[in-house]
């Protein structure tokens, strides 16, 4: 009988301000694939680091801006490697502490997966019952990656069915 092996999807949730860089802007890219740099939280880059592969399915939540919410879903598309903004001293996101032999922030490329139906914002997600647990959610929580269980990615998928009544 012959092994079978299962592939498990993680799934995360990346924020972004739609002013710095959206969902539309994702899409656009050539492939609809940007490497996701600058992050500069070591939580958040130990996710990247540790936890994420490719094929995995992210949120991309739009945020600080009038009608946050999740705006759509992307993928993990490339393993991760050090993010180049950190050794350029010209780039915001310069760490002088960085070198190319000892990098301290890695990035993954994401790749846009799909629209939503509806976008789902912020009091949406607040009200279900099913995302009580969600780290986004959580009072405190300013990480720009989180992770989100398939449970909750079902769920929003699902809220984004319908208009917001």
């Amino acid at each position: 009988m012959a092994a079978r092996f299962f592939c498990t999807v993680n799934y995360w949730l990346f924020k972004s301000e739609p002013d710095v860089f959206s969902f539309a802007d994702l899409k656009a890219r050539p492939g609809g694939t940007e490497p996701w740099s600058g992050v500069r939280n070591f939580q958040a880059r130990n996710y990247m680091r540790d936890n994420m592969k490719v094929g995995d399915l992210a949120l991309f939540y739009h945020s600080s801006c009038p009608d946050p919410g999740v705006a759509g879903v992307m993928r993990i598309a490339s393993e991760p490697y050090p993010d180049p903004t950190q050794f350029k001293p010209s780039d915001e996101y310069f760490d002088p502490k960085a070198t190319e032999e000892k990098p301290i922030w890695i990035l993954v490329d994401v790749a846009w997966e799909k629209d939503l139906k509806h976008h789902v914002g912020l009091d949406r997600l607040r009200g279900e019952p099913a995302l009580e647990d969600m780290f986004i959610l959580r009072k405190g929580n300013r990480l720009s990656i989180t992770p989100v269980t398939a449970a909750e990615y079902k769920a929003i998928v699902k809220l984004s069915q319908t208009a917001a009544g």
